[in-house]
């Protein structure tokens, strides 16, 4: 049926309560494109903080790596000063004994054994210290058998016999293993 002015309520928009283009909520502020546009700008301005931070975050850490590696080469570079300050005095006193040389023997003795105590000494301060294994049971880990001699009795099988040269572990670990013999098993 048509209204007063001609117009059919059913076919206009006024009359159904539509809200014309740009209406009320407009209006109001709460355009969906403006909202999105709203939220984009937020999560920009979020990303460029994260990023930000990211790329300080980074360049600290590579500030820390590098710091580090310095260290690391300081260290490898003096690492040896302590030890070489413990075994100048050893090069003093094998000077004076090579000067004693040309004097009495006892004198060059007692230069040699002065000059023995200082070293051992040095490497002691600095954990250096002799394997010598002789009658203990054979360890591979800080031996090295050079050869197997049978057994008289003395020592039991596997066992070190005799050692050929002392080995010397710094800290906890084998610097150089001793050469030994090993007594035979049955």
């Amino acid at each position: 049926m048509a209204g007063q002015d001609g117009v059919d309520p059913q076919q206009d928009p006024a009359a159904q309560g539509a809200a014309p283009q740009g209406g009320p909520d407009a209006a109001a502020g709460n355009d969906p494109l403006a909202q999105l546009q709203a939220e984009l700008d937020e999560a920009r301005a979020r990303l460029a903080e994260e990023q930000d931070r990211f790329l300080r975050t980074r360049a600290e850490m590579d500030n820390v790596r590098r710091r580090a590696q310095d260290d690391v080469a300081k260290a490898h570079k003096f690492a040896v000063e302590s030890f070489a300050e413990a075994l100048v005095p050893v090069a003093d006193s094998l000077e004076k004994a090579e000067a004693a040389a040309q004097g009495a023997p006892d004198a060059l003795r007692e230069g040699i054994e002065a000059t023995r105590r200082q070293l051992l000494a040095a490497f002691e301060r600095h954990r250096l210290l002799p394997i010598d294994p002789a009658g203990e049971k054979f360890d591979p880990h800080r031996h090295q058998a050079i050869s197997a001699v049978p057994g008289d009795g003395a020592l039991p099988a596997n066992h070190v016999a005799a050692v050929l040269q002392k080995g010397w572990m710094i800290s906890e670990r084998v610097l150089r293993p001793a050469l030994v013999t090993v007594v035979q098993g049955s």
